[in-house]
């Protein structure tokens, strides 16, 4: 059984979802959740479901030795950013190559970086007029939003959506492939 770790800074709907997706499998399940918001959705799920978790502050990303201890501890095969918003250390990443991913809400290289999540994108797609949005998923890397591609999936967008829209249309699109790309990873057929 692979271990996922699940890092996530907000509701957990793609954390629940991959949750559900694996629920029933002898594949993988997640084994610890990782967040640094003690109001954050996530717990919740982590509650429902005897999930072991993690509160992070920023200042434990900057001298991550305590964190990676407790990745080892809990054996990660894969960490997931589900709507984490703050940085990956180096370390990890250097800890964790090619085995730490993330679901950005735009088709990057467009509309990523440092400080833009969530609602910033879809605002920004829709201020340039956008004709389709989507969702990338990619390994983490030392820069933001930077790490090789392993998919992208699009969505056509209206000329009246609002940014509120194209949320919408954009977590369709993360509640779909999220999960099976997380189980395509762990059986080798990406990436």
């Amino acid at each position: 059984m692979k271990n996922l770790v699940v890092f996530a800074s907000g509701t957990g709907s793609n954390a629940r979802k991959i949750h559900e997706h694996f629920q029933d499998s002898d594949l993988a399940h997640i084994s610890l959740i990782v967040g640094n918001k003690e109001n954050a959705g996530v717990w919740d799920l982590a509650k429902e479901n005897d999930i072991p978790t993690l509160l992070v502050k920023k200042k434990d990303l900057e001298s991550p030795e305590n964190l990676l201890d407790t990745l080892r501890k809990a054996n990660t095969d894969l960490i997931v950013l589900a709507g984490f918003l703050l940085k990956i250390p180096d370390e990890l990443v250097a800890a964790y190559p090619n085995q730490i991913i993330n679901i950005h809400p735009s088709l990057l290289p467009k509309y990523g970086g440092k400080g833009m999540y969530g609602h910033f994108v879809h605002e920004a797609v829709v201020a340039a007029g956008e004709k389709e949005s989507g969702i990338t998923i990619h390994f983490v890397n030392e820069a933001y939003d930077e790490g090789a591609i392993i998919t992208q999936q699009r969505c056509a967008l209206d000329q009246d959506d609002t940014p509120q829209d194209v949320a919408h249309k954009v977590q369709k699109l993360e509640h779909r492939y999220f999960p099976t790309v997380v189980e395509e990873l762990l059986l080798g057929k990406n990436g």
